[in-house]
């Protein structure tokens, strides 16, 4: 039993019974051709690897420089693909199925320090063309931690600024309240009144961000707006939607929010995805004692 045929076999069955992605098929043949090559220079058929020997080759991976997640990755696949063997009868057991995935690496998200925020929000002048607009959002990402999309979808109807709340759909089309910060309401009130208007033409629908056609922004554009205006602000640091969305649960922490709290407005159906935001208060609470501490 060749690995090659098999693998071509295999492929062949992802893409035409599965009708699975081109690019998944890729990502398979990378990590199963790997595999084939790690047989043939170790003189290994097929039909003799063992859980042993699949661990074996996972650990060369990784000496070689693999990250955790492309280990995660060719896991899997090595999993679906002996599955499908043995169900075949082309092997007598699965020998991937013991195999555990490497826990994945747990990355800090960047944020911006509070004066670095204010630097960026006080450099918008609401009197110039177009900045009510982008200092209402750029408020309203910081305030409320919403995501790009939510931004970019948030209509007329969702907003209620004398109780300072508005509702935004997100993940899995999940509705929650969140509350506007009163710098924020500020902010939506004057463009709401002094600049949105005058992008109204016939064909504008109810969302609250227009561009200067009078049509919804897009993300790509208010990335472009955000990277502009931080650009303007003069902060080097590489500024984005969602490095305000950090922002805005990091200093909550920091402020002494509670982390169920902050699940909620962020919008995480499970608090392990929020936690992230402790391992941040953490890392800058060490960098602080390192910092200032005669023997840090």
């Amino acid at each position: 039993m060749a690995v090659e045929s098999e693998i071509e076999g295999f492929i062949l069955y992802v893409a035409t019974e599965r009708g699975l992605s081109t690019a998944y098929q890729l990502s398979l043949r990378q990590s199963l051709d790997a595999l084939a090559n790690h047989l043939k220079s170790s003189g290994l058929p097929l039909a003799d690897i063992g859980t042993d020997e699949l661990s074996a080759f996972l650990l060369q991976r990784k000496q070689g420089g693999l990250s955790a997640a492309s280990l995660r990755i060719t896991t899997v696949h090595l999993k679906v693909f002996f599955r499908w063997l043995a169900a075949r009868g082309k092997l007598p057991m699965d020998p991937a199925e013991p195999l555990l995935s490497p826990r994945p690496e747990q990355s800090l998200p960047e944020t911006l320090h509070g004066s670095e925020v204010k630097l960026l929000l006080e450099s918008i002048d609401p009197t110039r063309p177009l900045g009510r607009r982008d200092l209402a959002m750029l408020e309203l990402f910081y305030a409320s931690g919403l995501r790009l999309s939510e931004l970019c979808s948030v209509r007329l109807e969702g907003l209620d600024l004398d109780e300072g709340f508005i509702r935004v759909t997100g993940k899995g089309n999940k509705t929650r309240i969140v509350p506007v910060g009163g710098r924020a309401r500020e902010a939506v009130d004057d463009y709401l009144r002094n600049e949105r208007p005058e992008l109204v033409t016939r064909r504008t629908s109810s969302e609250i961000f227009l561009s200067i056609r009078g049509g919804r922004l897009s993300p790509e554009r208010v990335r472009d707006i955000v990277k502009e205006r931080a650009a303007l602000a003069g902060i080097e640091q590489n500024v984005y939607p969602h490095l305000l969305r950090h922002s805005f649960a990091t200093h909550l922490l920091e402020g002494g929010a509670d982390l169920r709290v902050i699940q909620e407005l962020l919008g995480h159906a499970d608090i392990a995805t929020t936690q992230i935001y402790t391992h941040v208060d953490s890392a800058r609470l060490k960098a602080i004692h390192k910092k200032f501490h005669p023997r840090g």
